[in-house]
């Protein structure tokens, strides 16, 4: 077994410093909203090189049981963040993020406010345009029509941007 400053070493960082921004940016995604531990397993699998963990490994880097990372692994893949696979010739799963995953994650919400807005336009017109309910409705509606139109122009300029960019390691 390697000692903690031979790891550091070897993989050329601070592990002490990954810890703190794992905590850090997994307390950002808590305080936006996300369950905690999802968020720092999330954030944890983001900051490994290949994007992808063992429950036991995830265990051990957060300091977390493993039914800590079973429960926000299932959150995780629920919300289409991170996938299950098998190591080959492995019973272990191996949890990895998704391929574009901020990308998925925003093309998900899209669909969530697909849904929003069919049941808010139903109830403008189960309250009615005139009354005040409902002009409240109305305007949520339209901004959501609104979100979404840019949401689809902005993907698509974000692919072409993308494609821009000279990231190091950067899956294609």
């Amino acid at each position: 077994m390697t000692s903690e400053t031979e790891e550091n070493t070897r993989s050329g960082r601070d592990e002490e410093a990954v810890s703190r921004f794992v905590e850090r940016f997994a307390s950002e995604m808590t305080e936006a909203g996300m369950q905690r531990m999802a968020s720092r397993v999330f954030a944890a699998l983001l900051a490994d090189d290949d994007g992808s963990m063992t429950s036991a490994e995830l265990a051990v880097a957060l300091q977390i049981s493993p039914a800590a990372v079973s429960g926000a692994v299932s959150y995780l893949t629920q919300v289409s963040m991170v996938g299950r696979e098998r190591d080959p010739g492995s019973r272990r799963d191996r949890y990895r993020l998704i391929d574009e995953v901020w990308f998925s994650t925003f093309a998900s919400r899209d669909r969530v406010l697909t849904r929003w807005e069919n049941t808010l336009k139903e109830g403008v017109r189960i309250l009615g345009e005139d009354t005040p309910a409902g002009a409240r409705i109305a305007e949520t509606v339209a901004f959501f029509e609104f979100l979404q139109a840019e949401l689809v122009g902005m993907m698509g300029r974000w692919h072409e941007h993308r494609k821009t960019l000279d990231l190091p390691n950067r899956p294609v």
